[in-house]
């Protein structure tokens, strides 16, 4: 049984984990282009993450463009990249038998003041649950800090999944960070924030990291202002 309370060499591979994923994500920002295709990007992701040292992905990654990241579970297509999108990567690599999970979503080409308005409430909504985490704290109240913000800009009806969880030798695992979740966080459980909005057919916004409870601050070095991308 994985203990959801980590010692530090648990939390020493998790953070190399996270180091493997943030050193891929500046490659992907790196390389992108017009007319790449999400599967490619996917594959891109996979061999780059091997090569860091990583035994391999926490989860199968997620490159969604477009209308695509409407779906919080997108499988990658050949749709190909176009200016005036929006892309979601979702992915997580495996070091010493421990996972991480990363997500952020940039813009490709200049977009519409719509998706750059959904992408601020997103990014509040993620710092504001970071930000809250602490030892003794509900996780029902911890969805809530992100929950209520989201909601309170419009946009409840379309987060439609839960605002975290914890991860450990695997992804998703316990404490769940949800709105009818019992648990209550203690120090060195490590655990997700990810609030999302997901307009059908239209596009969607997911933004995630890692935060070990105890510790302030989210374990990527990664920013969450939009980057856009232009080239």
């Amino acid at each position: 049984m994985n203990e959801v309370i980590k010692n530090k060499a648990e939390i020493d591979a998790m953070i190399r984990a996270a180091q493997i994923i943030d050193d891929t994500y500046d490659a992907v920002l790196d390389t992108i282009k017009e007319g790449d295709t999400e599967k490619g990007v996917a594959d891109f992701i996979e061999g780059f993450v091997l090569m860091q040292g990583a035994s391999g992905l926490s989860f199968e990654t997620i490159v969604a463009f477009g209308k695509g990241g409407a779906e919080p579970h997108h499988v990658p297509t050949d749709c190909k990249l176009e200016k005036g999108m929006l892309v979601t990567i979702d992915m997580g690599a495996v070091y010493n038998g421990y996972c991480s999970d990363f997500t952020r979503t940039f813009a490709f080409g200049e977009i519409s003041e719509k998706q750059r308005s959904i992408y601020e409430i997103v990014r509040q909504s993620q710092k504001f649950g970071v930000k809250a985490v602490k030892a003794g704290m509900d996780c029902a109240e911890l969805d809530k800090v992100s929950r209520d913000y989201i909601e309170g800009n419009g946009c409840g009806e379309y987060f439609i999944h839960t605002t975290g969880h914890g991860v450990g030798k695997l992804v998703h695992e316990s404490p769940r960070v949800g709105k009818n979740s019992t648990d209550v966080l203690e120090n060195n459980m490590v655990i997700t924030i990810e609030p999302g909005i997901y307009l059908p057919d239209e596009m969607g916004v997911r933004i995630e990291d890692m935060v070990i409870v105890g510790v302030e601050g989210a374990v990527s070095r990664h920013s969450t202002e939009l980057i856009v991308i232009n080239r």
